[in-house]
């Protein structure tokens, strides 16, 4: 299949286009606008998915109820909903706070609407309508919602003018709170049949629409995020206007905008350059991944929306360019991206510090769905892979094993001085990290036609409609502890399909990353794939009907299956050693330590307090043990190192679950006593 129509596909994705999930009420479904006829891969509904992981049930049990009470709870204390109250007259003052704190009331939303599909909780549900209330009564008459202007037109938040719209190309992020307030009014309806979210929302965006565009303002977001949301919105209320509207803000970008810049002095200044922004260049000629890691993740994962609805090879070329850079030059081994702490976004190519890696939770997350999208669009397991790295690492990282702190950033080294705190005055990351979690299951699962895709290993089951019939998918496995999956398939009757299960890409052949970027290091180990399918007893004598590993990552196994068919995937769990790139300077004689999905760091407390002055060889010999005592239980691998020439004890653990027990000293990539030449 040609790359033009690999990128034609309708998909409603997690935190992508949600239209996939359904209200968890009887009320009938809107109808959606037509898709590509040849469209390919979509996600399985959230509702069709229920995780009863041993890895990650706990956790998104844990983000229901600890982290999106607690958010909730902070936002209120933080005037976060004092400024909706005074933008609706029902309080006075002024607007406090960073003119985008609106955005901390719309995900936090999002995420529990999401979590009541997987498990519903009537006094969330309650909860959740109070939020909508106090959103919907600072709502102009107009439509206009923006907190930090209407609060107090003539004394706006600074960074807003008086004048609405002014600085939106300045980072006003007027039109950045338009595009998650959409998600989270889309994210509501599905998950309660409600509309009033969704009401209000279309409102602000038919004023938007009447705005901007080519007989209106033609001007782009400062901080891209409205033009995936209006991707959501077409997809719910089957308006191909606001795709449209999408498209025209992706396609403004490095041109001549309306609109005045940030006045001389104004501190906010550096923020609105081009390059800051990707507005530096039209989108379909960028090729290399510049300024802000959170922006620049959005923009990618619009024109990844947009390319699914519109022929448009421009935008191809363009995304599997920037893809290649940043994968390929620019991100940590754990998934995160972002380098530079003064832009909060991306260095030069293989400018990758440790202890001043910014690497923001919320850039690993816009990383994740991402790759989420350029998998749906091309069918490749790469992009899986990528995404699989930050989930478990990079992301996972950003929230606490208790759920009620956080990391902004999450360096690869620490002199002991990182924690977690409970918010941000900037806290983007909780509520992005909540709702990503909440969307978890629709990850597992995709099909096309009479194929379904297998993505993660996550204990869970999947009902899933194929034209021939239904099928119940029922995935076992102790991921990523073990490499052992078993998949069992139900059906009412003997049923034709195919199941392509994602192989990883370091399984069979391949580096930690699917460019050269990383390599396996110190020698190295071979991972082991076992793929076996096999039925009852009774028809055994049926021939099994599995495959190789196909070009694009994935065991396809193509037969017709009875109830009780059952796969068995088995993959190496061996400790690995891994080398960065020669041009990786900063981590020149180190090695880091993988296993499975996972990167492992040394921390203080394991490793005699200090983790300083510890080397360990490349050829040191280590082993995993699963400590049940352990933060919940979790795997750590253990060895000997050498400190001062000593023979010591060595402990690593996985990246996520640092600054769990206290401060102290942390480091990822380990000196090994040997230069690189």
């Amino acid at each position: 299949m040609n790359r033009r129509r690999r990128f034609l596909t309708i998909f409603c994705v997690v935190l992508v286009a949600t239209s996939c999930i359904r209200p968890i009420t009887d009320d009938p479904e809107p109808d959606f606008p037509p898709g590509p006829e040849d469209w390919r891969i979509h996600p399985v509904a959230l509702d069709r998915v229920h995780v009863n992981d041993e890895f990650w049930a706990p956790r998104m049990r844990r983000n229901q109820q600890v982290t999106i009470p607690h958010i909730i709870r902070m936002n209120e204390e933080n005037v976060r909903h004092d400024n909706f109250r005074r933008a609706a007259g029902l309080l006075d003052g002024q607007f406090e706070g960073y003119r985008f704190n609106d955005t901390d009331v719309y995900k936090v939303v999002e995420a529990a609407s999401f979590s009541l599909v997987q498990n519903y909780d009537a006094q969330l549900d309650v909860q959740l309508d109070e939020l909508v209330e106090m959103i919907v009564a600072a709502q102009e008459d107009d439509g206009y919602l923006f907190p930090a202007w209407s609060a107090d037109p003539e004394n706006p938040a600074p960074g807003v003018s008086t004048e609405r719209w002014a600085y939106v190309h300045g980072n006003s992020h007027e039109l950045y709170g338009a595009g998650h307030l959409i998600e989270a009014a889309v994210a509501h309806y599905r998950a309660t049949a409600k509309r009033s979210l969704l009401d209000p929302t279309i409102r602000f965006a038919d004023l938007i629409d009447d705005t901007f565009g080519p007989d209106g303002i033609r001007d782009v977001p400062g901080h891209e995020e409205i033009e995936l949301a209006l991707v959501k919105l077409a997809d719910v209320t089957g308006e191909e206007r606001y795709l449209q509207l999408a498209r025209f803000f992706l396609d403004q970008r490095g041109g001549e905008h309306d609109g005045p810049e940030y006045p001389d002095g104004e501190p906010l200044l550096r923020y609105s350059e081009p390059i800051y922004r990707q507005d530096h260049l039209p989108v379909g000629e960028q090729r290399e991944a510049v300024g802000h890691s959170v922006r620049a993740m959005y923009l990618y994962a619009g024109m990844a929306d947009v390319a699914a609805y519109q022929d448009d090879t421009g935008y191809e070329t363009a995304l599997e360019a920037l893809w290649n850079d940043v994968v390929g030059t620019k991100m940590y081994l754990t998934g995160g991206i972002g380098a530079a702490g003064h832009i909060e976004g991306f260095g030069e190519s293989y400018q990758l510090p440790n202890e001043t890696a910014y690497a923001e939770t919320c850039a690993a997350i816009g990383l994740d769905l991402w790759n989420y999208r350029m998998f749906l669009a091309t069918g490749e397991s790469r992009f899986l892979d990528v995404m699989e790295r930050a989930m478990y690492n990079g992301i996972l990282s950003g929230v606490s094993y208790e759920g009620d702190t956080f990391f902004y950033t999450n360096p690869l080294e620490s002199t002991g001085d990182t924690e977690r705190r409970a918010y941000y005055s900037v806290a983007c990351c909780p509520g992005n990290i909540a709702r990503l979690m909440a969307q978890l299951p629709e990850f597992i699962y995709a099909q096309q036609d009479d194929v379904i895709y297998v993505n993660l290993f996550v204990g869970s089951s999947a009902d899933i409609e194929l034209s021939g019939g239904n099928v119940r998918i029922q995935q076992t496995t102790r991921y990523p502890w073990d490499g052992k999956v078993e998949i069992e398939i139900d059906v009412e009757e003997p049923l034709e399909f195919e199941l392509r299960v994602r192989i990883p890409g370091r399984a069979f052949g391949g580096g930690p990353v699917p460019t050269d970027l990383y390599e396996w290091g110190g020698g190295g180990f071979e991972e082991v794939l076992v793929v076996e399918d096999f039925v009852d007893e009774e028809e055994s004598d049926r021939a099994p009907g599995s495959g190789p590993v196909s070009e694009t990552g994935f065991a396809s196994i193509r037969r017709t299956w009875s109830p009780g068919d059952k796969l068995n995937v088995t993959l190496s769990m061996a400790v690995r050693r891994v080398a960065a790139h020669a041009d990786v300077e900063t981590n020149a004689g180190k090695l880091a330590i993988q296993r499975g999905p996972l990167v492992f760091t040394a921390e203080a407390v394991d490793n005699g307090g200090s983790i300083r002055d510890l080397v360990l060889p490349a050829d040191a010999d280590l082993s995993a043990r699963f400590d049940p005592d352990l933060l919940g239980g979790m795997t750590v691998i253990e060895g000997t190192a050498s400190r001062n020439g000593t023979e010591v004890p060595f402990r690593a653990i996985p990246y996520f679950a640092w600054a769990n027990r206290g401060e102290g000293e942390m480091a990822v990539w380990l000196p090994t006593g040997d230069s690189r030449e």
